[in-house]
């Protein structure tokens, strides 16, 4: 069995309210738990544990509008993300800047067809696929639009796939978005091109709504890519290796934008937990000198430098093989994965 996350969203804006002032709820326990982890730090010299947050929130649920679990479970994700970030302060969650988030667990939840029932009130979702087993935890989560969504964490069978026994290498790119070792390319528009005139009157005319929609369309879209072309990739290959191609380094120079609009770490992100799901190999290599290096021979012959970056296509200099760049890099990384480089 594995843990599945199914996302619905809510119908109707007047729950909407109701989840708006739960929400508040929710920043302030986080708050709170914020303020008093920083005290033990000054005081004691380390952090609060999810236990003595626990302690300490004992008993506010009832006064915050929230469930007893919903407050432990902001403890928890509190103290886990201290731990995971390893920092003794975390941001504090405002009403402006923060959006919504409430977290429960089954236990605290009635789900009953469309309808999940919480802390006594009872909220209307879209029922785009059923719900087939107990709901183990989830949560209540505002999009940037202030569309209200719930999530649920279910357990599912496994999904067992008959084996291809095919393997591939990907190089993520710019020109093209991702390129396999057998020559098959993923490519779409640039989202962010396509948009910034749209997005550049909004934001001369000040009309905040209209912006926060245009990002929120280009978000969806890019989302919506990522979905469909990570799916046709793991329900083709059993073993899939790809660059590990960081996109906050390259945000710093003046391909920003389109390294923002390429969108590689969501993509790298769906293609792991696709990968388990369907039970396939995927690992994440360092893929440096995979353009440069010729896939036949393994000489470095390849053009080098920014200012070659234009060159898409050369012959190796000690073999004479005919590269594709994207092609040839993706053939590396796939080797470098066997050889565990």
């Amino acid at each position: 069995m594995k843990l599945t996350t199914l996302q619905y969203r809510i119908k109707d804006q007047t729950t909407g309210k109701r989840l708006v002032e739960m929400g508040y709820s929710c920043n302030y326990a986080w708050n709170y738990c914020n303020e008093v982890n920083q005290e033990s730090w000054k005081k004691f010299g380390k952090p609060l544990s999810a236990f003595d947050l626990h302690k300490l929130t004992s008993g506010c649920a009832k006064e915050l509008g929230l469930h007893s679990q919903t407050v432990q479970a902001v403890c928890e994700e509190y103290a886990k993300s201290c731990k995971q970030y390893k920092k003794r302060k975390l941001n504090w969650r405002s009403r402006k800047k923060s959006l919504g988030w409430i977290p429960f667990k089954g236990k605290g939840v009635k789900v009953e067809v469309d309808t999940v029932t919480y802390s006594g009130h009872r909220f209307k979702f879209w029922l785009s696929r059923s719900i087939d087993s107990k709901v183990r935890f989830g949560s209540f989560c505002q999009d940037s639009k202030g569309h209200w969504f719930v999530n649920f964490v279910i357990e599912q069978p496994e999904i067992i796939r008959e084996k291809t026994g095919k393997e591939v290498g990907i190089d993520l790119g710019l020109k093209t978005l991702a390129t396999l070792s057998d020559g098959i390319e993923f490519n779409r528009e640039n989202l962010i091109k396509k948009f910034e005139k749209q997005l550049a009157m909004a934001q001369q005319a000040r009309k905040k709504k209209r912006v926060t929609a245009i990002h929120a369309k280009i978000k969806n879209k890019r989302k919506d890519w990522n979905h469909k072309a990570t799916a046709a990739i793991v329900n083709e290959y059993d073993k899939i290796a790809v660059g590990n191609v960081s996109s906050s380094k390259l945000k710093k120079t003046r391909m920003a934008k389109s390294v923002s609009d390429a969108g590689w770490s969501d993509f790298k992100r769906m293609l792991a937990y696709k990968a388990i799901r369907l039970g396939v190999e995927m690992n994440e290599v360092n893929e440096s000198w995979s353009t440069v290096t010729c896939s036949s021979c393994g000489s470095r012959s390849g053009p080098h430098g920014l200012r070659h970056l234009i060159v898409r296509d050369w012959i190796c200099s000690d073999c004479g093989t005919s590269h594709l760049r994207d092609v040839n890099a993706a053939k590396n990384i796939l080797q470098f994965s066997v050889r565990g480089n």
